[in-house]
């Protein structure tokens, strides 16, 4: 068999075809070669040059995410009992410290309906798990148009573990961060809580958490990369990641422990007597600092909407009442100042004093005749608080209570102080002169009050409220609370006659039920009226009692006011409030160590 072979020219159209394919070959290569050297430089921007950023996506989200949102600051607590069994206490400068408002992670489940196979199968098996309706479940799952659907929050660690378990496709969770309350019976009006406000901007509200808000919140950070024309990220591009500073935190002048016995103690007696409620206040007279805040009814910061909104407000610091009798210590001092009256000075007392078209008698209906400035607080004559109010005068009167700081803001560090209401006094007409004399026709706020009576205890200087002892900072420095003297409201002379005269109340007055044993406690009671809603008149045997004092006389560790808002099973405030009080004074003079005045 023969082949035959075709011979061809130089020039002819083999040779046209063979350069030009290796043309091609060429062209290809360089092709390549450039395809090459695009993936490098591609490769090289993401290693090197876009390391931070694409390290950054490429760590695990939740961590990512982290260096972008701040952690809230805590709220501390001061524990004085060392021998405290609790495995939250922590300690900073050797002083015990209780972290009453924390952070906590929980784990949040949530659906990817487009990567979900099968949505029956799904929501058949996720049910009984979650203890939720498999209908619920199906109907967030289906949207397939969604990227992704909440289906429970805060799921428990045993939950969470067992579904990871399954490995459901479209099925995942993320890390939600909620506020913590290691504690209950704190007292949630004086933390506040995360929420809602008026604008739907989630935020701290009411106490602590509204006041310091921006001081917990600390500072978001920020992630800013380059892009195109098409959105599209530039690798080569500008880009920085702004960490976030995290919120500071707060050490408070409240104890652990005396906070825990005046919420406890309060809200029972509260019970015992069918009232609507009631509050409790401790300060330290020499500091301002405030011991212990507690009202009735209270609410839990952590499930706060289970609450009307109503409670959320502080009574202690918000709602404003009559101060009734324990007022009359305040005109009494105002008298000693001024040198117008001593503690035996004396009046006659007819039971009655008419003023205009007014009768104005005592809480008992009698006349005691001659009577001493000691037996009008003793025995809480009101004609007796009237003649001292008179011999002080209005202007002065009005001057002086500006001195102890009533129609004012104390300026404690909580949302929604009020000032309470003077207005009585711009009244020229002497009936509210001698009204405003035994604490009915004004208003002031508990913790007015029990400053006012601070200011007693302390050589008649009046503090500065704080609760916030301390702010901790990110970066571990501080910012500590010095205390202040706002002014001068009386003597240290009249502060003392005033002083000798209330410890007479307790001994032998209508306070007896507020002593402690051994001790020289010093304190007034008060029954007040409520004024109907309408402006006219008082309510029907609607009354609130409260007892503010303070012990022990010589040296003062604490000053308190115990109010109860209509009891029911009692009339007098020395059957509703003085009580309590004797009970909390002898715990705290206990707690406190503090040696009694007699044998």
């Amino acid at each position: 068999m023969f082949t035959f072979r075709k011979k061809y020219k130089v020039g002819s159209k083999r040779d046209t075809d063979a350069s030009l394919y290796g043309r091609r070959i060429r062209i290809m290569r360089i092709v390549v070669l450039c395809l090459f050297a695009v993936f490098g430089a591609r490769l090289f921007t993401i290693q090197v040059m876009g390391y931070d950023y694409y390290r950054s996506l490429a760590d695990d989200e939740h961590q990512f995410f982290k260096k972008l949102v701040p952690t809230r600051g805590e709220i501390f607590l001061r524990e004085r009992n060392s021998d405290t069994k609790s495995s939250h206490l922590l300690e900073r400068n050797g002083a015990k410290l209780f972290p009453a408002v924390t952070n906590r992670e929980y784990k949040l489940l949530y659906a990817v309906p487009k990567l979900i196979i099968d949505p029956e199968k799904t929501a058949e098996t996720l049910a009984p798990i979650l203890e939720m309706e498999k209908e619920e479940l199906l109907k967030k799952m289906s949207n397939r148009t969604e990227s992704y659907r909440v289906l429970k929050r805060k799921v428990s660690d045993e939950t969470y573990e067992h579904i990871r378990a399954l490995e459901l496709p479209g099925i995942s969770f993320n890390t939600e961060v909620y506020r913590f309350y290691p504690e209950k019976g704190l007292g949630g009006h004086v933390f506040g809580f995360l929420g809602y406000d008026a604008k739907n901007v989630f935020r701290g509200l009411y106490g602590l958490e509204g006041y310091f808000h921006d001081t917990l919140k600390g500072k978001e950070g920020s992630l800013k990369v380059e892009k195109d024309a098409f959105g599209t990220f530039i690798p080569v591009g500008d880009k920085k990641i702004v960490d976030a500073v995290n919120g500071s935190s707060l050490i408070l002048t409240i104890e652990r422990t005396v906070q825990l016995v005046a919420c406890d103690r309060l809200t029972k007696w509260v019970a015992q007597h069918g009232a609507d409620g009631g509050s409790i206040i401790i300060t330290e007279p020499k500091t301002g600092s405030i011991l212990a805040m507690c009202n009735t009814p209270d609410f839990d910061p952590e499930q706060y909407s289970k609450s009307e909104p109503a409670v959320y407000s502080n009574k202690a610091i918000f709602t404003p009442f009559e101060p009734g009798s324990t007022f009359k210590a305040i005109t009494m001092a105002m008298a000693l100042d001024m040198d117008v009256v001593t503690p035996q000075t004396t009046y006659v007392d007819t039971g009655a004093i008419k003023i205009g078209s007014y009768t104005i008698k005592n809480s008992d209906l009698k006349a005691h005749g001659t009577q001493t400035m000691m037996n009008v607080l003793d025995n809480s004559l009101n004609t007796g608080a009237i003649y001292v109010a008179r011999k002080v005068g209005l202007e002065n009167f009005k001057k002086y209570m500006k001195a102890f700081g009533f129609g004012t803001r104390t300026g404690i560090e909580l949302d929604s102080e009020s000032t309470g209401n003077m207005k009585a006094l711009d009244d020229k007409n002497e009936i509210y002169l001698a009204t405003s004399s035994f604490g009915q026709g004004i208003t002031v706020t508990p913790l007015q009050l029990v400053m006012a009576y601070g200011a007693l205890a302390n050589g008649g200087k009046l503090m500065q409220p704080y609760i916030v002892d301390e702010i901790i900072k990110p970066d571990g420095t501080s910012i500590k609370t010095k205390p202040k003297v706002i002014r001068q409201a009386i003597s240290e002379r009249a502060s003392t006659l005033v002083g000798g005269m209330l410890v007479n109340v307790v001994r032998k007055g209508h306070g007896q039920r507020a002593g402690v044993p051994y001790y020289y406690v010093a304190g007034k009671t008060g029954t007040a009226q409520v004024p109907k809603k309408n402006g006219r008149g008082y309510e029907k045997n609607v009354t609130i009692g409260s007892f503010v004092g303070f012990a022990p006389v010589d040296d003062p560790q604490f000053a308190m006011l115990v109010k109860i808002d209509h009891p029911r099973s009692v009339q007098w405030a020395e059957s509703s409030a003085a009580p309590l009080f004797g009970d909390l004074a002898h715990f705290l003079l206990n707690y406190y160590e503090v040696p009694p005045d007699e044998k």
